[in-house]
């Protein structure tokens, strides 16, 4: 059996996690990553079959039953967080528990956000079979963003897409957008899922960003394009505008490299 702290999918969550800290997207403890494991890839690392112990993840997961995940612990630091910070995970074969076969030693548990991240795996998995990661964080600019800017889908994709050439090519759905609501809950949790059926990104308004992607790389390079678009509209947006990409413009762009973009956000 191969060492597990060698696996890709284990050392590609400490570095998704040691990027987005460096960004200065996960102040303190507030970041957190889900990735689903294939059964016969994590073999090659630990003992898929034994059961260290069981926690209840408080809603019906079925629709992921008998699949592994790789989850952050709650409480993890990403400034200084090390394989002991994570734990791989099998959804029962009721949906109601999570089985710890790795990890979350010394009575550490999966993120208390953990909820949020299954449902919007059930989502994505639905419209994109391939999908593998869900991540959370507060990316900065972003957050600003959402106090000063209409929270309306269309406008605010409008608007990064607007600011940032990249937009329209790498978050081509555009961006989904919560109100504020409570963290951690069951509500916030289905609102986000529901929203994943259109979107790979979901803003929680004046909170923070949840991203989706097939891989590690691809779910945190979608929120470093939204995170720059958006930091260019904090830098501009109380400025006299000389120049503006247009909607022309976007689409020109868009039908040039061959993206399926949402047309009825531009127009």
């Amino acid at each position: 059996m191969k060492d597990i702290y060698s696996a890709p999918f284990a050392l590609g969550m400490i570095n998704a996690e040691r990027r987005m800290d460096s960004k200065g997207w996960c102040e303190r403890n507030s970041g957190n990553i889900s990735c689903l494991v294939a059964e016969e890839e994590a073999r090659e690392y630990i003992d898929t079959s034994k059961i260290i112990r069981t926690i209840p993840i408080g809603f019906d997961a079925s629709p992921l039953a008998e699949r592994l995940l790789i989850v952050t612990a709650s409480g993890s630091y990403f400034s200084n967080h090390s394989f002991d910070d994570l734990g791989i995970i099998r959804i029962s074969a009721d949906g109601k528990t999570a089985e710890v076969i790795w990890g979350f030693e010394g009575g550490k548990r999966f993120t208390s956000e953990l909820p949020a991240h299954l449902m919007s795996h059930i989502e994505r998995l639905k419209v994109d079979p391939e999908n593998r990661v869900i991540t959370h964080c507060h990316p900065t600019n972003l957050m600003a963003m959402s106090f000063l800017h209409e929270l309306d889908e269309k406008a605010f994709t409008r608007t990064l897409w607007g600011t940032c050439t990249e937009g329209i090519m790498v978050f081509p759905d555009g961006v989904g957008i919560l109100p504020w609501m409570v963290c951690g809950t069951e509500d916030i949790g289905r609102a986000t899922a529901e929203k994943m059926k259109q979107y790979r990104i979901v803003v929680w308004a004046m909170h923070g960003i949840y991203a989706a992607g097939r891989t590690l790389n691809e779910a945190v390079g979608l929120i470093d394009t939204v995170e720059k678009a958006a930091q260019i509209y904090m830098l501009t947006s109380s400025l006299p505008h000389k120049n503006c990409i247009s909607d022309e413009n976007l689409i020109s762009l868009a039908d040039h490299i061959g993206v399926s973009y949402r047309k009825d956000f531009l127009g």
